[in-house]
């Protein structure tokens, strides 16, 4: 038997919500939520997450018709039922016109409530089983602009497919200016993809392996819970970035996917097997490194003709014209693939 539907119930009659609550729990069909004050909706969306509302349509304080815009405005797929008493075709329309799913006139007999709640709790699931996936993604860096060099367009395709994004910055690196530098720019670049940053004021000459880094990336993957982690590559020069690589290995545990991408600091030994179209996001990335190295001396890796150049030469072994490489770790939810055109997609290719 499939997972009974989730089901919340407006209606300010407790005899009409109890008759609609008996009817579409009877034999295990649904669970219900009934809430008689109409301003508690919202609240009762974000916490319960409903398959379907049913709302009054004359209820005191808030029209069922303002509370379907509220609906649709926080949760668009979900399927909403407008009922009332007052049958006319004036009701109808306004209901229909508010992009209601369903307008029921009571009373309404058991076997019509749950069939139109069974028909479009279905319909949303499978709806919900065909869309792609939104992704978590959590990048981690050793240092302010790291993440943006290594995957900076990989991140705008993400956010192209509307994934949630943060950057974990485990130090403010050395520059001029300081973790107050650090933070501006690397806020300055987040916000170019509408990322969220956490920048960890870490004062010690170098990154270690072990605590507390360890405890800071388990303490943020906790907290995100995410579907995709981009880390160092184990094969850098950089003590610092092999220091994150481990930790990232150690806090993540077994139930995530992880991509390593290609540092400042990679060696020969760097084997990507993955290689991300980013055609379209090039310019998004050049952005993101523009926020970098406002003070003192500014690294040829922030050069727009360089970050053009690795992309081309990458391409080799994907497709479109420019390529991020990524050595894939753990693969346990699939890459994602992201929209077409007006954004470029996401095609993943791995190496033969």
């Amino acid at each position: 038997m499939s997972e009974p539907f989730r089901v919340i119930v407006v209606e300010d009659d407790p005899d009409v919500a109890l008759f609609a609550k008996t009817v579409l729990e009877k034999r295990e069909l649904c669970v219900v939520m009934t809430i008689g004050n109409p301003f508690l909706v919202a609240a009762a969306v974000d916490s319960f997450e409903p398959d379907v509302i049913i709302s009054d349509i004359e209820m005191p304080g808030m029209s069922g018709l303002e509370i379907l815009d509220q609906v649709r405005s926080m949760r668009p797929g979900i399927p909403v039922i407008m009922m009332t008493a007052h049958a006319s075709f004036d009701y109808a329309l306004q209901a229909l016109r508010s992009q209601a799913d369903e307008f029921l006139t009571k009373p309404v007999s058991s076997s019509v409530l749950a069939g139109h709640v069974v028909r479009l709790g279905e319909a949303a699931r499978a709806r919900a089983a065909s869309e792609p996936r939104r992704q978590v993604v959590l990048a981690i860096g050793a240092h302010p602009d790291d993440v943006e060099i290594g995957i900076g367009g990989t991140l705008a395709a993400h956010a192209a497919a509307g994934d949630s994004i943060t950057i974990l910055t485990l130090s403010a690196g050395s520059r001029e200016g300081g973790i107050q530098n650090a933070w501006a720019e690397g806020s300055r670049s987040a916000a170019v993809v509408g990322a969220t940053l956490i920048l960890e004021p870490n004062t010690e000459a170098f990154i270690s392996s072990a605590e507390p880094t360890t405890s800071i990336i388990r303490r943020v993957i906790d907290e995100l819970d995410p579907t995709i982690i981009y880390t160092h590559s184990k094969n850098e020069q950089g003590q610092d970035h092999r220091a994150v690589y481990e930790a990232t290995i150690a806090a993540a545990g077994p139930a995530r996917t992880i991509a390593c991408y290609q540092g400042t600091g990679a060696t020969v030994e760097f084997r990507p097997n993955r290689f991300v179209t980013i055609d379209g996001f090039v310019d998004m990335k050049n952005e993101m490194l523009s926020c970098f190295g406002t003070l003192g001396h500014r690294h040829k890796f922030l050069d727009p003709e360089f970050t053009l150049a690795t992309a081309r030469s990458w391409s080799r072994y994907g497709q479109g014209a420019y390529c991020e490489a990524l050595e894939i770790i753990r693969e346990t939810t699939q890459m994602p693939r992201l929209p077409e055109r007006p954004f470029t997609a996401l095609v993943t290719g791995d190496a033969q």
